[in-house]
């Protein structure tokens, strides 16, 4: 991850990013709100309490829903105020963000070979029972080998990947994602990635091979119209 940049610069919509010291309390919070709210994710899929519990619940969340939305909210397609974008933090990436109640999240470290991510699928990511949907394998694959193609210098978008199911990935488990550039040519770059468990690295449960191509400035622009403008 980047280091937060010294003089923040204005989103397109005229919101200051905050300076270094308020920008790390505010990541805090972020974090703070998505650990809970992963916590009350998990309980509510896991849960057998009675309907009349679960009404209750709902009525809490209702409340709180209408707090966190009183105060304003971004639009679609805007940079958080918390991101670097693009190469930097993602502090609501449903993969790796600690803000976000959907992600598990994964911690991206480096690795002789590229990066290497780690993580701990929960019982809402799960597609047959005691193990996760096959979509999220996809999902975590996508996102740690973008998180390569950043890490090598070329922040890049996926335009093929290809995945191969070799085993169920479990629940509950500690995983090790891998993914390393293979080659480039131009723009795009090849990458290979891989899902294991921690305690058995070498079998691989998922394998994947994908394309990425970094877009030229002007496509760049035009699909993230709210990036800060290069000074």
């Amino acid at each position: 991850m980047n280091p937060p940049l010294a003089e923040p610069p204005a989103t397109s919509g005229g919101t200051p990013r905050p300076k270094d010291e308020e920008l790390a309390r505010r990541r805090a919070a972020v974090g703070e709100l998505g650990h809970e709210l992963r916590a009350l994710v998990d309980a509510a899929v896991r849960t057998t309490a009675p309907d009349e519990t679960l009404r209750h619940v709902a009525d809490h969340v209702r409340r709180l829903t209408a707090e966190l939305t009183g105060g304003g909210q971004r639009v679609r397609a805007e940079i958080p105020t918390v991101d670097e974008f693009p190469g930097g933090p993602r502090m609501y990436s449903p993969v790796t963000g600690p803000g976000s109640p959907l992600a598990p999240p994964v911690e991206v470290v480096p690795a002789a070979a590229g990066l290497v991510g780690r993580c701990v699928l929960g019982i809402a990511h799960e597609g047959p029972p005691g193990y996760a949907h096959g979509g999220m394998s996809a999902m975590l694959l996508d996102e740690l080998m973008g998180h390569a193609c950043a890490a090598a210098g070329t922040p890049a978008m996926t335009i093929s990947l290809r995945l191969r199911y070799q085993g169920p990935v479990p629940v509950g488990t500690p995983l090790r994602i891998a993914a390393r550039i293979a080659r480039t040519e131009g723009r795009k770059l090849h990458v290979d990635g891989s899902i294991a468990t921690e305690a058995t690295p070498d079998t691989a449960l998922v394998t994947a091979e994908a394309v990425f191509v970094a877009p030229d400035p002007a496509r760049l622009r035009a699909l993230f119209p709210h990036l800060p403008a290069t000074p």
